[in-house]
């Protein structure tokens, strides 16, 4: 077999182990997470005073098994960095998904869009850090957060439309 495509397919099965489990703690997450906002996805959601450029229902859950994808693809990526690299980026990335987390209790669960709001503001800033932190080390995990940024970004204005308008 050529050697380029050995060291390819090293290459690859060197981070399918971490990959995998990063991704499944991503969607372990955000299963819990949709656990959480079952009920008042029924009971309370619907009757909030929501901007007219909400997406449907059947898009949320789409766009985030594509972000959680990528999320744990990009924190694979850096699995193998030196440490004094991989530790303070992966603290970044905790903390991310722990107030991925804890938006989504806040938001469904308690019903404090205020307090949500300013979790996502945490969120926001927390994953800004994290994408310019892993850029110089490794531009491919900081550009897979892309449209996590994006959909958190367009996910702060409904929240905040939402906390202004009920």
């Amino acid at each position: 077999m050529n050697t380029n495509v050995t060291n390819g397919i090293n290459g690859i099965m060197k981070y399918f182990g971490p990959t995998v489990i990063a991704v499944v703690i991503c969607y372990l997450v955000g299963y819990v997470s949709s656990l959480l906002q079952q009920e008042s996805l029924v009971m309370w959601y619907p009757m909030l005073t929501k901007p007219s450029i909400t997406p449907p229902d059947w898009v949320f859950p789409i766009a985030w098994s594509f972000i959680y994808l990528c999320m744990g693809v990009s924190i694979a990526l850096m699995w193998y960095k030196p440490e004094k690299i991989f530790r303070p980026i992966m603290k970044l990335f905790a903390v991310q998904l722990a107030l991925n987390f804890v938006w989504s209790f806040l938001f469904f669960s308690l019903h404090s869009p205020a307090a949500a709001f300013v979790d996502i503001i945490a969120l926001d800033v927390v994953v800004i850090l994290y994408m310019t932190r892993s850029y110089s080390v490794c531009k491919g995990s900081s550009l897979l957060l892309v449209p996590y940024l994006a959909w958190l970004m367009f996910a702060t204005y409904l929240n905040g439309f939402i906390m202004l308008a009920n």
